[in-house]
Order: C-alpha cells, then sequence, then structure tokens
C-alpha cells in the first residue's frame, strides 16, 4: 500500500511516520502533487496555526490537490482542522472538505491550551471508530477546536464539548495525536489503513 503524508513541513512529521512503521507501512513524506494523487491513502499532519498552515498549502500548490482526492485522506491535530470550512485561529478559509468551523476553546477556567489524556465520548458507527471505547486514553495538544455536528465521529468534553473525529465521504480527521496515544492511537492508524471506502 502507497501511504504519503503530505511534507506541511511541520514538527511532528517524523514521529508520525515512526507510528506508520511501528504498524508495518513504510509511509514516503511529500508535496509533490502526483505522488498524492496516486497514493492509496494520504495523511494530512499539522502543528501550529491554521493560517501558516494554509499559506504552506497555498506556496506548495496543494489545496486543489488536497480538495480533489478521492481516496481516504486522514488529518490529524491542525490537519484534521484544515478539513474544515473555516478557522478562527488567523481568520482564515480552510479546505472545505467537511463542514465545520474551528473554534477558540470553551474551556470553562481550565487551562489552555488542552494539553494531556481525555477520554472520548458519543464514539460513532465508522470504520476509523472500530474498536474505540469510552474508557481509552488518547492525547491531545490545542487551544482552537471543531464544533460539534452532523460529522463527529467522536467527542471530547474538555470545559464543553467539541469533536476529537470528523469524517465526510472519504475525508476523515481526528484533533488528539495517535502518535502519541499509544496502543489507542495506534488502533485509530491501523483503522486508517484498512479503511475501504
Amino acid at each position: 500500500m502507497q501511504l504519503v503524508i503530505v511534507d506541511t513541513g511541520c514538527a511532528n512529521i517524523s514521529s508520525v511516520y515512526f507510528a506508520f512503521k511501528r504498524l508495518g507501512v513504510d509511509a514516503t513524506i511529500s508535496r509533490d502533487a502526483k505522488l498524492i494523487k496516486a497514493a492509496d491513502k494520504v495523511l494530512l499532519p499539522g502543528v501550529g496555526t491554521a493560517h501558516n498552515a494554509m499559506a504552506k498549502l497555498q506556496q506548495a500548490e496543494l489545496i486543489d490537490t488536497l480538495q480533489s482526492l478521492q481516496q481516504p485522506l486522514l488529518g490529524i491535530c491542525l490537519g484534521m482542522q484544515l478539513l474544515t470550512g473555516h478557522s478562527m485561529e488567523g481568520n482564515v478559509a480552510c479546505l472545505n472538505l467537511i463542514p465545520g468551523e474551528v473554534l477558540p476553546m470553551q474551556s470553562a477556567g481550565l487551562r489552555l491550551p488542552h494539553m494531556g489524556w481525555n477520554t472520548l465520548k458519543n464514539i460513532g458507527n465508522h470504520a476509523l471508530m472500530r474498536g474505540f471505547t469510552e474508557t481509552d486514553y488518547v492525547y491531545f495538544v490545542h487551544s482552537f477546536a471543531v464544533a460539534s455536528s452532523r460529522y463527529s465521529l467522536a467527542l471530547c468534553h474538555y470545559g464543553s464539548d467539541f469533536a476529537a473525529v470528523i469524517g465526510k465521504d472519504n475525508v476523515a480527521g481526528a484533533q488528539f495525536h495517535p502518535e502519541r496515544s499509544g496502543k489507542t492511537g495506534a488502533r485509530l492508524l491501523q483503522n486508517f489503513l484498512e479503511w475501504q471506502l
């Protein structure tokens, strides 16, 4: 299987690469549109701000490429937020692959960024969520979040509910870091590798 991790120039790419390597998949890290289009699966990682990340995708001329993909595409952390229509972080238009809005977190006085281990709830029936339960812990680092909607495949509560996993058609995203979430994170990546449209 050909898995391409989009080279967004962010810091967590090598840890994502090694997380897949532990699952027996040697991913290609690239910003070559032809390679991305030819891949069986595409992963969009992200760390940093939505404004900077969208600017980098624009510079690499990858926005049209990502918007036209028919194969499974998974965004993680900021990569998930970029799948939505708009982010208030820098007031920037995103890829608009899954309807949604990225908003500052309403943490009800809990410290931000939301950093650490949390459980999921309202887990949907989707190939990506196979084997997940409400007792599984995953690792988050973020201060903006996608508002809960009908595209939410799982929610998390930190002061208020937000979308922890979203999905529509061939596109899905996880707000948490699967590469830093132990066996539970590995399960999400394995589910992604096995996801058939």
